[in-house]
C-alpha cells in the first residue's frame, strides 16, 4: 500500500525517471532536489501554478493509480487527474448502479447518515462535550429511511455550534476554520472519486445527491461519515486561532492532505484492527460494489469509518 502524499508548493519540474518521481527546482538547470519511488506515492497535490509535469509522469501516475490534485486561484483543490483503468466488471457495476431501486438507496442513505452522526458524537466526546454528544447518539438511533426527518441537518447544527460557538457559520468565507474544513473535505472527496472510478462506478449517479451539474454526486454521498475526521483535526489544530486573523499555511495544508494516511478503524474491524483512511475509502467502495450487485437490501453492509484515536503517518512537503 502506498503511504506518501507529495505536496508541491513552489515552481518545479516533475518528471519520471527509473520508476521514481523526480523533482527539479528549475526547468532550465534540471537541478534535482528529490526522487521518490512511485510505488510509495498515493497522492500528489500541486499547489503552485509554476509547476510543470511531463506527459510520461502523468501516464505513470495513471498506471499506478496515483491521485494528482490541482488547486485554483484561491489555493483550494479544483481538479483531479483520475486513472483510466477500467475495472474487470465495470459494465456490470454501472448497469447495477443505475438500476438500484429507490427503496435500496433510501436504506443505504439512512445507514450512511447514521454513521456520520455517530462519528460526530465521537468527535464531541473527544473534546468533552458529552451532553451534546449524547443528544447526537439519540438522533442517530432515530434516523429514518432516506433521512426523511432530516436528522443530518439537526445534528450538524448542534455539532458545529458546540465545537466552534453559537456564532459559527459554515458560510463564512473568510474563516480559517472553514478554509481548513473545505480543504480537508476536498482532498478526501478527490480520493473517493479516484476509488469510485477505479472500481467501475459512474460517480455522477449518487445515492442521495443528484445535482445535474455535479460529476461526483456519489463521492459526495460517501464522504459524509469521513467528514468528522477532518473536523477532529481542525478542532485540535485551530481552537486557539481567532476567526478571520490567519490563513492556511503550506504546513497546514500538508497536514490536511496527510489525513489520508492516518490510522482509522472501520465498522468491519475487530479488536485492534485498523487501516489508513485511504485504505478505508477503498474498503467502503469495494463494499458499495458488493451492495449494488446484491439483490436484497440487507444482504450487504456498507463498510464505513469509525472515529477513534488516530495516528499520523509520514508526509512529504517540497517548498
Amino acid at each position: 500500500m502506498s503511504w506518501r502524499s507529495i505536496f508541491i508548493s513552489n515552481p518545479a519540474y516533475l518528471n519520471l525517471k527509473q520508476g521514481s518521481l523526480q523533482i527539479a527546482q528549475a526547468i532550465e538547470t534540471q537541478s534535482v532536489i528529490a526522487k521518490i519511488p512511485l510505488e510509495d506515492i498515493s497522492v500528489i497535490l500541486i499547489e503552485n501554478t509554476g509547476v510543470t509535469l511531463s506527459a510520461k509522469l502523468l501516464s505513470a501516475c495513471a498506471d499506478k493509480q496515483i491521485l494528482v490534485i490541482t488547486v485554483g486561484e484561491d489555493y483550494h483543490p479544483n481538479g483531479i487527474f483520475l486513472p483510466y483503468l477500467p475495472h474487470s466488471r465495470a459494465l456490470k457495476i454501472m448497469r447495477a448502479q443505475i438500476k438500484q431501486s429507490l427503496v435500496k438507496k433510501k436504506q443505504l442513505w439512512k445507514t450512511i447518515i447514521t454513521q456520520k452522526i455517530v462519528n460526530q458524537a465521537a468527535v464531541l466526546t473527544s473534546f468533552g462535550h458529552n451532553t451534546v454528544a449524547q443528544r447526537l447518539k439519540i438522533l442517530a438511533t432515530a434516523v429514518r429511511s432516506g433521512d426523511a426527518k432530516n436528522s443530518e441537518a439537526v445534528a450538524s447544527q448542534l455539532y458545529f455550534r458546540t465545537l466552534w460557538g453559537r456564532d459559527f457559520s459554515r458560510s463564512n468565507t473568510i474563516s480559517i476554520v472553514n478554509a481548513a474544513l473545505n480543504y480537508g473535505y476536498a482532498v478526501i472527496r478527490a480520493a473517493i472519486a479516484r476509488a469510485l472510478c477505479t472500481y467501475g462506478f459512474l460517480p455522477a449517479f449518487g445515492i442521495f445527491h443528484h445535482n445535474e451539474l455535479n460529476a461526483f454526486n456519489l463521492a459526495d454521498d460517501l464522504i459524509e461519515p469521513y467528514r468528522p475526521f477532518v473536523d477532529l483535526h481542525v478542532v485540535d489544530q485551530y481552537t486557539k486561532v481567532r476567526e478571520n486573523e490567519a490563513q492556511l499555511t503550506t504546513q497546514n495544508k500538508a497536514a490536511l492532505v496527510n489525513l489520508l494516511h492516518q490510522d482509522i478503524r472501520l465498522t468491519q474491524h475487530e479488536g485492534n484492527g485498523a487501516c489508513t483512511l485511504l485504505a478505508g475509502i477503498e474498503a467502503t467502495v469495494i463494499s458499495l460494489s458488493q451492495w449494488v450487485l446484491s439483490s436484497k437490501v440487507k444482504n450487504v453492509r456498507l463498510v464505513m469509518p469509525c472515529v477513534t484515536q488516530v495516528v499520523t503517518y509520514k508526509q512529504t512537503v517540497h517548498e
